[in-house]
């Protein structure tokens, strides 16, 4: 018999055949091991995708028939409640800054310019010394003025003594009529030649005054224009320096035709009318001032008139012949249902918001809009005090889709009346919320 621990022991048929018959059994069950483990993969990778699916169409699709799902992936926007307040009627006109007046400093005398007093861009005022010319030829003048003065008096005198003593003579019948009113003329002839050379003396002096060039008003001195050394004369074109008056100063703008049936009445029948100047970009208040004046006809090519509004300037933020935007306060509309200009939509049949109903569902409202003062604008049909707007988010949103509501803040009242405490609650805000006053319209934070 052979032994079984024998190296050259060979399995028999049988033993072979049970030993493949486990290892197929085995691999079998590996086999369908893997088969499962796919299929719970694949089942989960569907059931996630199916349901992200489903929550996008939720917030970005509604049925045909306008009917929204009403499920948690419903569209987050910024709301905000509609209120009453006063809306400011502006009138908008671009405009230059106009100085009340404008200077160009000449001397009154030839002569040397000797000093220059002033600095280039500093503010002077109303008699300041700017410069100084070389006095001396002018005071040889008055010297020369002077004397011819004292030697025409002292003939003025003889002339005058010898018209007493012909009249003397003239009784005693010694003279003739002839002699007597010869010499009556001649006193007369030096009386005006004093007078001419007190004439001479007061220009003298004069010119004297003039050799010290001031300020004739107060404002601010431009770039100098001469030089001290250079001789300067009254007829020169250009003078020695521009002073133009900013504290107050001017600005003319242009406003249609049609608005003067607003400004007039006010303006003339002792009212004020408040008027802003605004950068050119019109986002910086710049001065606030009131309307002066308008002018005395029509612009026919432009149907427009001309008004000058007066500012303080005290900040000198208006500088001559600066472009700003004019806006003047030509009315005020009282207890307008406002909106922020963020909420108001365009579409073919006109303007519209989304207003949120009480299910949290949104739908349109055309809306017949009012002016505008660029905070809010005022909603003349469509909209009612409370109605809830959507200022954010709108550009995903269609009739009857479910919507999350965030409040925003309510732009503030218009500036010409007392702000009042409005108070603005969201279908789901737990309670209302004060409104801060804002300096801007509110923007949509994206879609």
């Amino acid at each position: 018999m052979n032994d079984v621990n024998s190296p050259l022991h060979v399995n028999s048929p049988d033993q072979l055949h049970r030993s493949t018959g486990a290892q197929t059994h085995r691999r079998r069950w590996i086999i369908s091991g893997a088969v499962f483990a796919a299929a719970v993969i694949c089942v989960a990778a569907w059931h996630f995708i199916g349901n992200g699916k489903g929550t996008a169409g939720d917030s970005s699709s509604a049925a045909p028939g306008g009917k929204a799902n009403p499920s948690k992936g419903a569209a987050a926007v910024g709301v905000v409640a509609a209120h009453v307040a006063d809306v400011n009627v502006f009138q908008n006109g671009l405009g230059t800054v106009t100085p009340r007046a404008v200077v160009t400093v000449h001397t009154r005398v030839d002569g040397e310019l000797m000093r220059v007093l002033f600095k280039e861009g500093q503010i002077v005022k109303e008699g300041d010394l700017l410069a100084e010319l070389d006095p001396r030829p002018y005071q040889v003048l008055l010297t020369q003025a002077q004397g011819a003065i004292a030697r025409d008096t002292a003939l003025l005198k003889n002339a005058q003594i010898d018209l007493t003593r012909y009249k003397t003579l003239f009784a005693q019948d010694s003279v003739s009529q002839q002699q007597l009113d010869t010499q009556a003329a001649l006193v007369r002839q030096y009386e005006g030649t004093v007078e001419a050379d007190k004439g001479q003396v007061d220009s003298a002096k004069l010119s004297l005054i003039y050799c010290r060039v001031t300020s004739p008003l107060t404002g601010r001195v431009g770039l100098r224009l001469v030089d001290p050394g250079n001789i300067v004369h009254a007829a020169d074109t250009n003078g020695l320096v521009v002073i133009t008056q900013i504290q107050p100063t001017t600005v003319i703008f242009a406003v249609p035709e049609t608005r003067l049936a607003q400004i007039v009445p006010r303006l003339y029948g002792g009212g004020t009318l408040p008027v802003e100047a605004w950068d050119r970009d019109n986002k910086v208040k710049l001065a606030s001032g009131t309307l002066k004046a308008t002018d005395n006809q029509i612009d026919t090519t432009t149907g427009t008139v001309k008004l000058r509004a007066e500012f303080p300037n005290e900040n000198y933020q208006l500088f001559p012949n600066q472009f700003v935007n004019a806006r003047a306060l030509v009315d005020t509309r009282r207890g307008a249902t406002v909106i922020p200009p963020a909420a108001v939509q365009v579409g073919n049949s006109g303007s519209f918001v989304y207003v949120v109903q009480p299910d949290h569902s949104v739908t349109v409202r055309t809306v017949t809009l009012g002016p505008s003062d660029g905070i809010v604008v005022a909603v003349e049909k469509g909209i009612a005090p409370g109605d809830i707007v959507v200022v954010d988010g709108t550009d995903r949103l269609r009739e009857g889709i479910k919507v999350q509501t965030v409040a925003r803040d309510a732009p503030a009242a218009a500036p010409a009346s007392a702000p009042s405490q409005t108070q603005s609650t969201a279908p789901d805000a737990a309670a209302p919320r004060r409104h801060r006053p804002s300096s801007g319209t509110d923007q949509p934070s994206g879609g």
